[in-house]
């Protein structure tokens, strides 16, 4: 049941036998087998490769249902106890990986010494199916994806500089005054993210043009530190920059957006008691840092 639920979600024997370090011929075979044992037929071929028949999608969800309930009794018998155990893992931005999560995971080990961790950075927007992933931090509005969705922080947009750039540009007093400013732009989907300034006289939206422009929050966050220019972007990122003074933030006077955090998990599985207790250990550690904990 392991292997065919790799051989669905991955749509081809190899691939699966490569994962799982067996050989194709010994994949095949063994599919071959349940299928003879069960009766029917569980794969079909397609010209994009293999999908489920109708009972091979039945055998999927139960066979993923019967291995969580698996894992959890195992783990009970061999340990005398219900301590989780296992891998997790998880897709998140490289940032907030190393400034947030690597951080506090000593205390989580002592706690779940017997749990795995595996991150697979700047992958937030990974098939969580293909890629075996358990769990996704994902920031910005989400999309419609069928995958459940547990908001567990917001990141606050700030305009930042660093010292050395200001004193030779000077410093923006209003959002007008960044045209007259080399920008630092973030982006998104091959598309430059939209600055957004609210206050009592309105709100002004700026589409920054500029000569470096990143979708990785490290590369924008080295680009405003070597005083390329001005950026708007996540305060999370910035916030021990800003306290050492190496970072300087700009038109405080103004409101601006946030990004939603979001933890997403496919729908249709019982969770496993290993994942359920990393986001819960997730979900605690972005609600005690002030610069992502929901306002």
């Amino acid at each position: 049941m392991r292997l065919l639920t790799r051989v669905i979600e991955l749509g081809s024997f190899t691939r699966a036998a490569h994962e799982l370090r067996l050989g194709q011929p010994s994949v095949s075979k063994q599919i071959a087998s349940l299928e003879a044992y069960l009766g029917t037929r569980l794969l079909e071929r397609t010209s994009r490769g293999l999908r489920p028949t109708a009972a091979g999608l039945d055998l999927y969800h139960s066979a993923l249902r019967l291995m969580s309930d698996l894992e959890e009794t195992e783990a009970r018998i061999r340990g005398g106890s219900t301590i989780p155990n296992g891998l997790v893992r998880i897709a998140t931005p490289p940032a907030l990986g190393r400034m947030y999560i690597v951080p506090r995971l000593p205390a989580f080990f002592a706690q779940f010494p017997e749990i795995e961790i595996e991150f697979t950075a700047g992958q937030a927007f990974a098939d969580l199916v293909k890629d075996g992933v358990d769990v996704a931090l994902r920031v910005g509005e989400l999309g419609s994806s069928g995958l459940i969705a547990r908001k567990i922080g917001e990141m606050q947009m700030v305009t930042v500089a660093s010292p050395g750039y200001l004193a030779t540009h000077g410093i923006p007093v209003r959002p007008q005054d960044l045209a007259q400013h080399n920008l630092i732009a973030a982006q998104t989907g091959g598309r430059v993210v939209e600055w957004r300034f609210s206050s009592k006289e309105g709100t002004v939206a700026i589409t920054p043009t500029s000569a470096f422009r990143s979708n990785e929050g490290e590369d924008l966050r080295a680009a405003v530190l070597a005083g390329l220019g001005i950026l708007h972007g996540p305060g999370a990122l910035f916030q021990a920059d800003m306290e050492a003074g190496k970072i300087v933030r700009l038109l405080e006077g103004y409101t601006t957006d946030a990004d939603p955090i979001h933890l997403v998990t496919l729908s249709g599985r019982k969770m496993p008691y290993r994942v359920r207790v990393f986001i819960d250990f997730l979900a605690a550690t972005f609600a005690s840092e002030p610069a992502l904990r929901m306002t």
